[in-house]
């Protein structure tokens, strides 16, 4: 378990990557990590690309602040949920990226086996039926996603991903925005050449 002091660098660290890269403009999206018997994440209202120590909140796995004058992120229960199904995720990222966010709003997955690797790091990439925003019904549909599942979108709303590390969990990210840049370019070209089942099999298999 690292320190406070070194796990809240690497949400600043990170979060502000994100915002270089444009992965979570404005005040969108969240950051959070296991920390001890709860977690720590990132406040309501701040925004990801400009986070400083004081934009970090810790917090039980009721969703309760246990720091005085600190507001956790609304999305609080979400994160918390996948924590506890997901013992090994100790990461979380969720943001609004244009092109992730672009299908997130069409309404439509990233199931298809289009390229290796994508199938290599997350099988697919499925969709949450929308809820309203910072609800349990947006947990609930988020959440079991994440049973079979490391990331998904959101509909109508944005991307979430979870790691072991955050190191995994951003370049996961980089990686599901640019798959998601990829298949948009492939319908304007006409369509994407699908993987065969049995390809798909092969390259699960190197798992």
């Amino acid at each position: 378990m690292f320190s406070r002091f070194l796990t809240e660098n690497e949400i600043i660290d990170y979060g502000k990557l994100c915002g270089i890269k444009n992965f979570t403009p404005g005040y969108s999206g969240n950051i959070s990590a296991r920390y001890k018997n709860g977690m720590l994440i990132t406040t309501s209202g701040s925004s990801n690309g400009h986070l400083e120590r004081e934009h970090i909140v810790y917090t039980d796995f009721e969703g309760k602040s246990l720091e005085k004058g600190k507001k956790p992120s609304s999305e609080k229960f979400l994160h918390i949920e996948i924590y506890k199904r997901r013992p090994e995720i100790n990461y979380i990222i969720h943001v609004h990226s244009p092109y992730l966010s672009s299908f997130a709003a069409a309404g439509k997955d990233l199931m298809e086996p289009v390229l290796a690797e994508n199938v290599f790091y997350f099988g697919g990439i499925p969709l949450a039926k929308y809820a309203l925003p910072s609800t349990m019904q947006l947990v609930e549909n988020t959440a079991a996603l994440f049973d079979n599942y490391n990331a998904a979108l959101m509909e109508n709303h944005g991307f979430i991903v979870g790691a072991e590390t955050i190191e995994d969990a951003y370049l996961k990210l980089e990686l599901a925005e640019s798959y998601a840049q990829i298949v948009l370019n492939t319908k304007i070209l006409g369509g994407a050449k699908i993987l065969t089942p049995e390809e798909t099999e092969e390259i699960l298999k190197l798992r």
